[in-house]
């Protein structure tokens, strides 16, 4: 089994750039979980809406070109829960789950707080009512995956630039505690480090400076996963052959029926 994160910065933006065609011709994925569409239904064409082989899931944000997030699937889910049934947050189209039997596949969009402080604290607020709910999923028994963009460098390997982030979001250690909490005391794995503890894992680069051409990056697009479904993942890899947003597709392989 294959899946994918992918923070598109835009679908129709992606889509220009060739997301689509990579995704359907070369990607081989079984799951691909899409953060930051940008878009509502209607700005959607039917290529967006179901690449081929695919079925597509969205989760919009009522904000027009803002945040959403999805999941093209090459199977039918047994069900779809959009959203995490709190108001604020619902309203920006941020968490998306299908389920496959005892398989569970979330695309998650955790909020930035590099805008402005009121944006860090409606990420701190996020993350304190996000974590009961990750804590159900920890201990539901069932194998369940959260892909996408959480907006955090966990550790200094994480990122290109670390002395110069610590007072930065994203690398705040209130955040950094917090997802380092996801790992111990909840016992979810961070699947890329797990099985790439020396490679850093790069998934963003900013459009300052040439970050990208001169690798300083930030890995903040991850796979966490319960320990039983993570210890099924084989191997990994940041696709970087072509550029289709900020981020890049993290993927990775499981030796899991799908």
């Amino acid at each position: 089994m294959r899946i994918v994160s992918a923070n598109l910065n835009g679908i129709r933006s992606a889509t220009t750039k060739g997301f689509l065609d990579w995704l359907s011709r070369e990607s081989d994925a079984d799951v691909v979980a899409l953060q930051e569409l940008k878009a509502q239904a209607a700005d959607l064409s039917d290529a967006m809406r179901a690449p081929d082989g695919y079925l597509g899931f969205f989760h919009y944000a009522e904000k027009k070109g803002y945040s959403g997030v999805g999941l093209y699937c090459r199977r039918q889910p047994d069900e779809v829960i959009e959203g995490l049934g709190i108001a604020e947050f619902d309203a920006e189209g941020r968490y998306l789950e299908a389920r496959w039997g005892n398989l569970s596949v979330i695309s998650l969009y955790l909020p930035s707080g590099s805008s402005s402080e009121e944006r860090q604290q409606v990420k701190f607020d996020f993350m304190a009512k996000f974590w009961p709910h990750l804590a159900q999923l920890a201990a539901s028994g069932r194998d369940v995956v959260v892909l996408g963009d959480w907006n955090i460098a966990h550790n200094e390997i994480d990122l290109k630039n670390w002395k110069g982030n610590l007072k930065n979001s994203g690398f705040l250690p209130e955040e950094r505690k917090w997802i380092g909490e996801v790992f111990s005391k909840l016992k979810l794995v961070d699947v890329w480090r797990t099985l790439y503890p020396d490679v850093a894992g790069y998934t963003w680069w900013s459009n300052r400076g040439q970050a990208y051409a001169k690798d300083v990056g930030w890995r903040i697009d991850y796979h966490v996963a319960t320990p039983a479904l993570a210890a099924t993942a084989k191997s990994g890899f940041v696709y970087k052959d072509v550029k289709f947003s900020d981020h890049a597709p993290l993927v990775i392989d499981y030796d899991y029926p799908f």
